[in-house]
């Protein structure tokens, strides 16, 4: 089973383009706070995350920018390629669910506090609390 289950900040503004079939595609890089680091270690992973279809087309209404604090729900899947004879190698996370954990007014950023109108995956989880130590 491969569930990747996070929160944490969108570290730019989202990417959103339309493939020629019409589906919607949004990407954009996630940053998580780390629990224990070691020394002159980063405080936070970064990673990759894409979303389709009418998860996407969530992304792009809502506006959803840098700084916006969300909890996500997918799997990691491999992105490597080959590119002029050179193996580059990463992982991407394919985004499934998303939750907003703050107001508006909480970051100040421009995003309206809404509940996604599709989530792909059903879930049994629990709420996530605001008071988490990141």
């Amino acid at each position: 089973m491969n569930i990747f289950i996070t929160s944490g900040r969108v570290t730019n503004d989202v990417e959103i383009r339309h493939s020629t079939n019409g589906k919607t595609i949004a990407r954009f890089n996630f940053a998580v706070r780390k629990t224990f680091k070691k020394d002159n270690e980063p405080d936070a992973d970064f990673f990759n995350c894409i979303v389709f279809g009418r998860l996407a087309e969530t992304f792009e209404k809502t506006n959803i920018a840098k700084g916006t604090k969300l909890n996500l729900t997918g799997e990691l899947r491999n992105d490597n390629y080959e590119k002029d004879g050179v193996k580059h190698y990463g992982m991407q996370y394919v985004i499934s669910s998303m939750e907003f954990c703050e107001s508006k007014s909480a970051n100040n950023s421009p995003v309206a506090p809404v509940t996604p109108s599709y989530q792909a995956a059903p879930s049994d989880f629990e709420e996530i609390p605001d008071d988490l130590p990141f």
